[in-house]
C-alpha cells in the first residue's frame, strides 16, 4: 500500500510499477486534465541563468540538452518541461538592481532579457511559441507547443517612466513586479526599509497604467503596504507570481491572510511558489540564522556566497507536501478559485524533495488528489484560474483604452519630493 509521502509518490509518479496502482490512477487523472487544461508556470528564471552562465549564448548551454549533467544543474531544459506537461510558461526577464531602484540602463538591462527570451523561443519553434494573450496560451497549447511568456521582477525595470513601460509591454512583457528586493522611489518591498509607505501617486499612476495596457499588476516581492495600496487602485486584478501564505511560513516574501481576502474580493490569484524558505518555516528559521552568522564572519560577498554553498548540503529541505500544505491554507482561507503555482525554478537552491525541478508538477498534483480536490479543482489550480485573470485584464484593458489615453504623468510631477 502506497503511504502518503512524498517520495514515494514522485518515484511513483516517474517509475510507475505495479506497487503503486492508486496512485497510477492519480496519476492518469492528472495526465488527462492537463491534455485539455494548460498547465501555467507564474516564475522561472531560466533566462537569467543564461545570462550569468553564458553571457546570453544559447548555445552554450542548449535548451534540448539534458542540462542536469552541467557541474551545476539547471531545473529546467525542453524535456523536463514536457515530463512536467508544461502548457504556459512565464519566463521572468529579471535584472538585478545596480547603483539604486530604476538606475540609467535598467531598461536597456531588460530588454536584453527579452530579447534572449525571443531568441530562446525561435530557437525552438517546433516546442516553444510566443503567447501575449490568454487565447494564445489556450491556441498553442492545444497545439503541443509551450506559450512562452514575459514578466517583468522589478519595477525598476522602466527606470520611473510610463513610456518605458508601454514600449516593453509592446516588445512582450505581460506582467511586472512592482518591485524586487529593493524598494523604489515609489514603490516600498517586503525586504527593504519602507520609503514611501506603500505606493506613492505616481506607483499608484504605475498601476493604473498597467490596468490601461492589460499588463498584469504583480505583487510579489512588495510590502504590506504596497499590496494594500494597489488593490486600492487596480480595476484588473492583481497576481502574486511567486509566493505562498504567510500564516504557514512567517517570510515577508509571503501574503498574510488579510491580503488572501483581498485577493478573492478583487477576483486575482495567488500562484504558490516552492522556494525554500518561503514554504517550511523551520527551513526558514534554519538558513536566516546561517546567513545571520556568516555575515557576521565576513563583509565580503564572494566569501559570503562561498560559505554559504559549503553549508548548504547540512541545511534543511522543505518537501512537496509543504508546498501541497501552502495550497490548502489558501484553499480553507479564500477558495481554489484564486490559487496557481509559481515554482521559481532556477531562481532558488534545489527544489523541495519531491519537486526537485520542472519535471515534477504533476507530482504536486497527485497530491493534491490525494488531500480530496477534485479534477475540477486540479484544473483550477493548474491554469484555469490564471487564464480567468488574465482574460478579466485583458476585458479591463479594453474597456479602458474606449476612454482613457496613455498617461503622460512624470515622477517629478506626481512626487516633486523624489
Amino acid at each position: 500500500m502506497c503511504e502518503l509521502r512524498v517520495v514515494v509518490s514522485c518515484l511513483c509518479f516517474l517509475f510507475a510499477s505495479g506497487v503503486c496502482s492508486d496512485d497510477r490512477e492519480l496519476e492518469t487523472r492528472v495526465l488527462e486534465v492537463l491534455s485539455e487544461t494548460p498547465l501555467i508556470d507564474g516564475h522561472n528564471d531560466l533566462p537569467y541563468a543564461y545570462t550569468v552562465r553564458t553571457n546570453g549564448q544559447l548555445d552554450a548551454m542548449p535548451f534540448t540538452d539534458d542540462l542536469t549533467k552541467l557541474d551545476r544543474p539547471t531545473h529546467t531544459d525542453l524535456n523536463r518541461l514536457r515530463a512536467g506537461r508544461m502548457g504556459g510558461q512565464f519566463w521572468s526577464v529579471y535584472i538585478p538592481i545596480k547603483e539604486y531602484p530604476g538606475a540609467p540602463g535598467d531598461t536597456a538591462r531588460v530588454m536584453l532579457q527579452i530579447d534572449l527570451v525571443h531568441r530562446l523561443i525561435q530557437k525552438n519553434p517546433e516546442s516553444l511559441e510566443l503567447a501575449l494573450t490568454s487565447s494564445d496560451i489556450l491556441r498553442i497549447h492545444k497545439s503541443g507547443k509551450i506559450a512562452s511568456l514575459m514578466g517583468m521582477e522589478g519595477g525598476h525595470a522602466i527606470e520611473n517612466s510610463l513610456a518605458s513601460l508601454r514600449m516593453l509591454y509592446r516588445v512582450g512583457a505581460r506582467y511586472m513586479t512592482l518591485t524586487h528586493s529593493k524598494g523604489l522611489l515609489w514603490a516600498d518591498s517586503a525586504t527593504d526599509e519602507p520609503r514611501v509607505g506603500g505606493l506613492s501617486a505616481f506607483g499608484k499612476e504605475v498601476v493604473r497604467e498597467m490596468n490601461r495596457l492589460g499588463m498584469l499588476v504583480d505583487l510579489s516581492h512588495v510590502s504590506v503596504d504596497t499590496m494594500h495600496d494597489a488593490l486600492d487602485v487596480t480595476q484588473a486584478p492583481v497576481i502574486f507570481s511567486h509566493s505562498s501564505a504567510y500564516a504557514k511560513t512567517a517570510h515577508k516574501r509571503n501574503v498574510p491572510d488579510d491580503v488572501l481576502v483581498r485577493v478573492r474580493e478583487n477576483e486575482g490569484i495567488v500562484m504558490v511558489t516552492f522556494f525554500h524558505t518561503y514554504v517550511n518555516e523551520e527551513v526558514r528559521i534554519a538558513w536566516e540564522n546561517a546567513v545571520n552568522e556568516i555575515e557576521a564572519i565576513t563583509d565580503n560577498v564572494d566569501e559570503r556566497r562561498a560559505l554559504l554553498n559549503a553549508r548548504r548540503s547540512r541545511l534543511p529541505r522543505p518537501t512537496l507536501s509543504d508546498v501541497a500544505d501552502h495550497i490548502d491554507h489558501i484553499r480553507k482561507v479564500i477558495g481554489v478559485e484564486y490559487i496557481g503555482l509559481g515554482g521559481d525554478y532556477d531562481g532558488m537552491p534545489p527544489g523541495p524533495i519531491g519537486l526537485e525541478d520542472v519535471s515534477t508538477y504533476p507530482a504536486l498534483l497527485v497530491e493534491l488528489l490525494r488531500r480530496g480536490y477534485s479534477d475540477k479543482d486540479i484544473a483550477a489550480v493548474a491554469g484555469a484560474n490564471f487564464l480567468r485573470v488574465m482574460r478579466k485584464a485583458e476585458d479591463v484593458s479594453a474597456q479602458l483604452q474606449k476612454k482613457v489615453t496613455p498617461s503622460e504623468a512624470l515622477i517629478a510631477d506626481l512626487d516633486p519630493e523624489f
